[in-house]
């Protein structure tokens, strides 16, 4: 009698362990995310398709985002994603507005560190979890886990093939000083985290100085938006830029545009990235597609569109560059002290 009585009990205890593993997604983000089972994959889509639906606020470019998307789609077939598309600014602005007042509308949102850093004081994210995150650079994963990069900005300097010869561009920023540089310089309107990036390389005191000397000595020409100063060093307006994202640069090169980059001292970057909504409508579908995008295959589609990933198993040509990484807290928490003295040394108005 004892032995069929623990043979009961065993079989029981068996059957307990036995519940399927969808019931244990759960239905929250905090929930669903915490699943680490090695089916977790099959079962997020499987609950994602019931869901049939992904909302995505983003920054980025359509074609980028589209992108991604297709290559999600592909994967994962039966889940309509809207993308809604606009500037940081205004991505960061909607998701409080519609959080403070109760609507709960997106499920992912993928835009600029700083933005989302917002987002995670406004304690609109979930922290995440995910079989990916060992793979990724420290600078990568936040302490919180509440929103994760994805992809780097890197700021780098980029040059018109036709008006500058390789031979002749600057090694270190005082070769900058060189009169042959006057009238042939540019430079976006808002980086002032590019030079809080290059203040923590050489010293905020030197940086000021050098940069405010060569403006004075060479002048200096400010636009707003990195993809028309980059279009401006296509055209050859601008002979020479101080501020462009790489991969802007190496999308035009690739289409065999006369432009070229290179990096003076250590490349500034900075992460951009993803978070999911803590009250996401879809949250199976947001987790799935968290999932995909910092997985190596998510990350080969931001690679093909000449992104610099955060995944180490994923190689990209300035995996081997130096860069200087800019937090989203200083960009946040400096942001006037910055600012201003962007503005003083380049005279940013724009245009």
């Amino acid at each position: 009698m004892d032995t069929k009585r623990r043979a009961i009990i065993a079989a029981a205890a068996l059957a307990a362990f036995a519940v399927p593993a969808f019931a244990q997604l759960g239905s929250t983000p905090a929930e669903i995310t915490a699943y680490n089972k090695p089916d977790r994959e099959q079962k997020l889509y499987e609950a994602a398709k019931k869901e049939g639906a992904l909302t995505i606020y983003t920054s980025a470019q359509v074609k980028d985002m589209g992108a991604l998307v297709g290559a999600f789609n592909k994967k994962y077939p039966g889940i309509k994603v809207e993308i809604w598309r606009s500037s940081s600014e205004k991505v960061l602005q909607r998701a409080v507005q519609e959080s403070r007042a109760g609507k709960h509308t997106f499920d992912v949102a993928e835009t600029n560190g700083p933005e989302l850093e917002s987002m995670h004081r406004e304690k609109i994210l979930q922290a995440m979890q995910s079989p990916y995150l060992k793979d990724l650079i420290p600078e990568a994963v936040l302490p919180h886990k509440e929103w994760t990069g994805t992809r780097l900005n890197v700021f780098v300097q980029a040059y018109n093939t036709q008006s500058v010869k390789k031979e002749e561009l600057p090694k270190k920023w005082e070769d900058l000083l060189d009169p042959r540089w006057k009238g042939r310089l540019g430079i976006e309107q808002e980086d002032s985290d590019w030079l809080a990036g290059e203040a923590s390389v050489m010293g905020e005191d030197k940086a000021v100085k050098l940069f405010k000397e060569i403006v004075a000595k060479n002048g200096i020409s400010v636009r707003k938006g990195h993809t028309l100063l980059t279009q401006l060093v296509v055209s050859g307006e601008v002979p020479l830029a101080l501020t462009v994202y790489n991969y802007k640069a190496e999308q035009f090169k690739n289409q065999g545009a006369p432009i070229d980059w290179f990096s003076i001292g250590p490349a500034i970057a900075r992460p951009n990235g993803i978070g999911v909504a803590k009250q996401a409508p879809h949250a199976h579908a947001a987790v799935l597609f968290y999932d995909f995008e910092i997985s190596p295959e998510g990350q080969k589609v931001l690679v093909k569109r000449d992104f610099v990933p955060t995944n180490t198993k994923v190689e990209t040509p300035l995996s081997r560059i130096p860069m200087k990484f800019v937090e989203a807290r200083v960009t946040l928490d400096e942001y006037e002290k910055w600012a201003k003295l962007y503005s003083e040394i380049f005279g940013a108005k724009g245009r």
